[in-house]
Parts: structure tokens; sequence; C-alpha cells
């Protein structure tokens, strides 16, 4: 019987990280769905559902040669596979604004309230040692329309914080 798992494994990037994991679970007869990968700092993450008969040790055993020579670390959760049940995200909003602490809780707080069911947030940090600046693209599904969001980002704004709200213009079918 077939499993899903989520694999999540952090650690210092270096090149070949993926294709050695990979290459590791292909060779153990796993079936890989959804993945994403990024780069923190000189950090590496990466999250994948992976389909397996192996039990969740047997999985671990699978990739511990991997992770261990690479210098990774590796948690391992059973989870519903539910491939293809997408929330389809129709808002995109751009935030700028001084780092400080909270502008991240400030800001998807004033969201959440306003009915933004996030689909995917990433974030940076710009501008100089001196003179950061914290950068946020959210995309999501406006649950309670746009106007309620523009509402909530109009108070958010108020506090020396930046930020655009694009409609994102979906094709289905």
């Amino acid at each position: 019987m077939n499993h899903w798992y989520m694999l999540t494994v952090v650690g210092e990037d270096r090149r070949g990280i993926v294709a050695h994991l990979t290459h590791a679970l292909y060779e153990g007869g796993c079936n890989l769905g959804e993945a994403s990968m990024m780069r923190l700092g000189g950090n590496f993450s990466i999250m994948m559902m992976v389909q397996t008969e192996l039990s969740k040790h047997a999985l671990d055993d699978l990739i511990e040669p991997v992770i261990d020579s690479l210098g990774l670390h590796a948690h391992i959760d059973r989870i519903k596979g539910q491939l293809h049940h997408h929330h389809i995200p129709d808002v995109r909003i751009h935030v700028n604004g001084a780092d400080r602490a909270g502008i991240v809780s400030q800001v998807v707080g004033a969201l959440a309230e306003a009915g933004l069911d996030i689909t995917d947030l990433e974030t940076d940090v710009g501008g100089t040692e001196q003179e950061p600046i914290y950068i946020m693209i959210i995309e999501g599904h406006a649950v309670e329309g746009i106007e309620s969001l523009r509402s909530a980002l109009q108070i958010v704004t108020r506090d020396g914080i930046d930020a655009r709200i694009d409609e994102i213009d979906t094709m289905v079918g």
C-alpha cells in the first residue's frame, strides 16, 4: 500500500542537494508529488511530497546516506496526498517597508482579518545594512473580495509600509 509523506530537508546550501536526494528517492522506488525548494541566505530548504510503499522509518533509512553526507537535517511526516487540490490565487500583494520587528505579523494579520487565504508568501531583505528594506510578495484568494483587502492595506500603509494589490487574471479551461 502506498503512503504519502512530506519530506522536509534543510541545511547549508551547496550544489547537488536536489540531484542526490531525488536520485536516492528514485532508486528507492519513490514517486514525487509537489515540491518547493528555496535558498534563504546561505541555507537550503526543500519540502517534497513523497509517495512510497516504504514505512516512515524505511524512508528515513533510504535518504540517511544523502542527508549525512551533505550535512543536512530531514523531517518526515505522514500526510494525505491531495494532489490537484489547489486554491487558485486571485490577488498578488507587494509590500515594502523599513525592516522592523512585526512587519510580517502586522501585514498578514490585517489581510487575514480582511479575508485573504494565503497560498504563497515570499520575503526578502533589500536595501543596505544601515537602511534595510523588508519586501514581501503574497499571493492568495480574496475570500471576502478585493475591496476588503484594499481597506486593510490602507490601514497598514499608515505605518510607513508601501503596499500594492494586483488582481491575478486566471484562465480556467
